[in-house]
């Protein structure tokens, strides 16, 4: 265990434990705990004071996870069948950690969502059983309080926050039917009816669900595995919006391609969406899925916003080169573009100022180690671990909502011990014949900047709202009318010659520079000169239906509707 910033030493407290098989840690939400398994025993230690608390004899535990509140430790063992082909033993456990006690055993096969979902205040604790989620209720693991039935029930996610709890579940589709998310409140589950809402959609072989921390939406990827189009190596994702009131909505993305990740903002109201073939795009979206703010394109596949909400690290990991952008998030502007190469995690401090970035086994096996930077792009501590080990994982301590208080963004770079970690520029190779030649630079494609730093044109490429939009016709609107009076104005002595002699068919078509009135305009005109034929067919003394005398009789209700719209002019 290290001391966090600004010592970054070992911490003397807690006793380094070394072993090949220490390989599941875990801190409780509030970071006041910490198991860990060593291959021997599963301890749960005090983290301030590194007072062992209660020991456990599960050496082959692989999984570890506190409730929220820190009642229950769940641990989760690799599960076996019997040599003769008889059910294997219980492999997932929930032990009271007050008492050590054992509050109930599970079998659990897939390691895969293993542990059990509790809400915020563990009022409530769900695990989802063979096309089932099981409730239980207050920690009490024996008598199931609840159930929520569908037919294939494959996840579910609990809202966070206070109660009520809110469910969110996905069902695949099949046999041609589209699969389902559905909103439930706990514990309304009576049929579709009792659903807070429902969104189905085809094209999803696996879904993930995100709560914003208001638990008053839910974001939806829905990937496919195979792209039938062949356009993408990734499969197809679509992002949806969907509401506890029942609203839902497709979040329109402006590029094609994948959809590398979606995060919600802390303050619930906005999300930041990265997507669209390299280079990627970023936005940031607002409930009516509205494109608020455009970062351009970018290497870039993962975004983060500070525990506060008040910054945004845009980054390229994994097959990228771990290019970052912080970007105050308030004012939307560029506070550093720190670069954290081979980089394989990320992680924001619960202190809104500091990011642990690492390399670690099994994803990348050379090199591994951790970088602590500050978000203004200083590397403060850089630890790599000796060439013959591995580095598995780096967490850290976790703290409640407001232990730390939001800072002022600042811009200038905190002073460091550290140079920068500014990886050389690698040298393009260039063949023979062009070495002694001047450098022609050739980009596959030309980066788009963030919608803030465009030029600024007469025309703008970013998509407008739909309020933006409707502003721009009413201005248009009101500018042609302008025009029109002045036309009007010159034209009135001429016009009065001119009308004596030009033929009616010359007279323009009055426009009112509003499409929307325009096109009512012309709808009517059109229902009256329908109604002027029926009445020469009912003249000719041809036998008229029902319908069609209806319509005659609304000849009135009509004219006095187009003069209205044309006196609106």
């Amino acid at each position: 265990m290290v001391n966090g910033p600004p010592s970054f030493t070992e911490s003397t407290a807690f006793q380094r434990d070394s072993g090949k098989n220490c390989k599941a840690v875990a801190f409780s939400k509030d970071g006041s705990l910490f198991a860990w398994c060593n291959g021997e025993k599963v301890n749960i230690v005090n983290v301030t004071s590194a007072e062992l608390l209660r020991s456990f004899d599960l050496p082959k535990t692989v999984c570890l996870e506190f409730s929220p509140k820190n009642n229950v430790l769940a641990t989760w063992q690799a599960y076996t069948t019997a040599k003769d082909g008889t059910a294997g033993v219980p492999n997932l456990q929930l032990h009271e950690v007050k008492t050590g006690k054992c509050l109930k055993s599970f079998i659990q096969k897939k390691m895969q969502n293993w542990c059990p979902c509790w809400a915020d205040d563990e009022s409530i604790c769900a695990r989802n059983v063979n096309n089932e989620v099981h409730f239980f209720e207050n920690n009490n693991f024996n008598t199931i309080a609840n159930k929520l039935h569908l037919q294939k029930v494959n996840d579910f996610v609990l809202s966070p926050g206070a109660q009520p709890t809110k469910v969110a579940v996905y069902v695949p589709g099949s046999k041609g039917a589209p699969s389902f998310v559905r909103l439930y409140q706990y514990p309304n589950f009576g049929g579709p009816q009792s659903a807070l809402a429902n969104k189905s959609f085809f094209k999803a072989d696996k879904v993930t669900m995100l709560w914003n921390k208001k638990a008053t939406a839910v974001l939806v990827i829905a990937s496919t595995e195979v792209d039938k189009t062949g356009a993408s190596y990734y499969g197809e994702q679509t992002l949806h919006y969907i509401a506890t009131n029942g609203e839902s909505a497709v979040v329109q993305l402006p590029k094609n391609g994948p959809i590398y990740d979606v995060i919600w903002s802390p303050n619930s109201a906005e999300f930041c969406a990265v997507y669209g073939f390299m280079p990627a795009k970023a936005t940031v979206f607002n409930l009516k899925c509205d494109p608020v703010f455009d970062f351009g394109t970018g290497p870039r596949n993962a975004a983060y916003y500070s525990p506060h909400g008040h910054i945004l690290v845009l980054a390229g990991f994994g097959n990228l080169r771990g290019q970052m952008e912080v970007w105050d998030v308030k004012n939307y502007k560029l506070i550093s573009k720190p670069v954290a190469s081979d980089s394989t995690y990320f992680a924001w401090c619960p202190d809104g100022e500091h990011i642990v970035t690492a390399t670690c086994a099994p994803r990348l096996r050379v090199n591994n180690g951790y970088k602590i930077w500050h978000y203004t792009g200083s590397l403060l501590h850089s630890y790599e671990v000796p060439l013959t080990e591995e580095m598995w994982q780096v967490s850290w301590q976790p703290c409640l909502d407001g232990v730390f208080p939001a800072k002022a963004v600042r811009y200038q770079a905190v002073p460091s011990e550290l140079p920068g970690a500014e990886p050389k520029p690698a040298q393009a190779y260039r063949p023979p014949a062009l070495r002694n030649k001047p450098v022609t630079s050739s980009k596959l494609h030309e980066d788009e900047p963030p919608q803030n730093m465009k030029p600024q044109s007469g025309s703008s490429d970013k998509p407008l709202s739909k309020t933006a939009l409707k502003n721009q016709r009413k201005h248009e609107a009101k500018k042609a009318a302008k025009q029109e009076a002045k036309a009007d104005a010159n034209q009135e002595s001429t016009q009065s010659l001119a009308s004596q002699n030009a033929p009616r068919s010359a007279v323009p078509a009055v426009t009112s520079g509003d499409p929307e009135v325009d096109k009512k305009i012309k709808n009517l005109k059109k229902k009256l000169k329908a109604i002027e034929q029926l009445k020469e067919q009912a003249a000719a003394g041809k036998q008229l239906e029902k319908n069609q005398l209806e319509k005659i009789q609304k000849e009135t209700a009509l004219l006095q509707e187009l003069e209205d719209l044309e006196l609106g002019l």
